[in-house]
């Protein structure tokens, strides 16, 4: 079945006879980019990545290395999309404006490439989440060949690991506004605060890692696996003290739950879909 389905997805970028790939580095894009690359050949596949201040610096890095591992021509864009108040304002629907922000600058890129079509990472999995940056991309014309040949997050991981790409088993690494609860305000200073607070504990080795930013309070939220660490004192008394020097008051840690702050959403209006 798997086999099929990768088959499929051949045959969809086949289709596409060129293409940009909206490209972040985390396994999802980079998958479509390794699969358009070995289908189409290097000079009809190309990728561009955002680069905004919601975006990770060590995030952005390892998209360029990648890129070049892949041996794709890869071009680095900046966004702004912290600029557009109703990006900062922090709604539901935040994730219209960033994907908006993107996408108008994509299609142009694609035009200038003179690439046919514009596609990104989105999979089956994504379809059950709330996201709203669906809507920007069905207005843009973006197509999503993992949804067409309904490939999920398992089977792409696992793909991914048979043909050999390396980034297979990466955790997933949304952006950094994704750390606030709805209707909390972003502002730059405060995406510099979880950016350090994250950085800190990624250097410690910890892989899946969400500082969720409450104005005064930090929640730290670490993968099932790794949560245990934190049960020596020494290590979650260096990890607290750290965190507190970046302005917060309180901090406390919690096992990572994935998509938790849509669940409300979610729990809301069951069709949502945006």
């Amino acid at each position: 079945m798997i086999e099929k389905k990768f088959a499929h997805l051949k045959d969809i970028l086949r289709g596409y006879e060129s293409v940009l790939v909206a490209f972040s580095g985390g396994v999802d894009s980079a998958f479509v980019l390794k699969a358009a690359r070995d289908v189409l050949g290097r000079e009809r596949v190309k990728a561009v990545t955002a680069q905004s201040e919601s975006v990770p610096a060590r995030e952005l890095e390892a998209a360029k290395q990648l890129a070049q591992a892949l041996d794709v021509e890869h071009r680095v864009i900046e966004t702004r999309e912290l600029e557009n108040p109703n990006y900062r304002a922090n709604p539901t629907h935040r994730c219209y404006f960033c994907k908006t922000e993107l996408y108008d600058k994509l299609l142009p890129i694609a035009n200038e490439w003179r690439l046919k079509t514009v596609c990104n990472g989105t999979n089956v999995d994504d379809l059950r989440d709330f996201r709203p940056g669906r809507t920007a991309a069905e207005e843009h014309g973006i197509k999503s060949p993992l949804v067409d040949a309904n490939l999920t997050k398992e089977e792409i991981r696992s793909l991914g690991c048979l043909i050999e790409l390396p980034v297979w088993n990466k955790p997933a690494s949304p952006c950094l506004s994704s750390r606030f609860p709805y209707g909390h305000e972003i502002t730059s200073e405060q995406l510099k605060q979880v950016e350090a607070g994250e950085d800190f504990l990624k250097d410690l080795g910890f892989r899946i890692v969400r500082l969720r930013h409450f104005g005064s309070k930090a929640r730290l939220e670490l993968g099932q696996d790794e949560f245990l660490r934190v049960m020596d004192v020494a290590l979650r008394d260096r990890i607290t003290k750290y965190i507190l020097s970046l302005g917060f008051k309180t901090v406390y840690f919690e096992p990572y739950k994935s998509g938790a702050l849509n669940e409300a959403i979610s729990k809301r209006n069951p069709t949502a879909r945006v």
